[in-house]
């Protein structure tokens, strides 16, 4: 199982949720069923910070990061999200998401499309749109 693509924090909330239109849900079984999903830190720390999650969802999310790469804030994340926050003026946590993807060859699954559809090198798909 290999690494293809990094999850915003929206996605996964969507898609645990499973808010998503059914084909769409379905499609992102199948991409997880193929890859592992690829979380930046921050990522993590906004989705042990939602202050709605219930146990049950605690645990659910628990176990979808355990089940994922978390990629820590290593130097060529931080550079790149410097870069990424000087040229586009992105909010810091989107920033060092956007940097995590770029700096992993990572495609970015995120219905946050507008601020990231800036950075030109950035691939990202829109969960809800999302489509064989």
């Amino acid at each position: 199982m290999g690494l293809k693509y990094l999850w915003d924090t929206n996605a996964v909330v969507h898609y645990l949720q499973k808010n998503l239109p059914d084909p769409q849900q379905k499609l992102m079984s199948s991409i997880i069923n193929r890859y592992q999903p690829a979380l930046s830190v921050i990522t993590e720390i906004e989705l042990l910070c939602w202050k709605t999650a219930t146990e049950t969802d605690t645990a659910i999310i628990s176990n979808f990061i355990s089940d994922s790469m978390v990629y820590q804030l290593t130097e060529s994340i931080k550079w790149k999200t410097i870069e990424i926050r000087k040229k586009y003026r992105l909010k810091l946590p989107d920033a060092i998401i956007a940097a995590s993807a770029l700096a992993n060859k990572h495609i970015l699954i995120s219905n946050n499309v507008a601020d990231f559809n800036k950075i030109y090198q950035l691939r990202v798909i829109d969960p809800f749109k999302l489509s064989k």
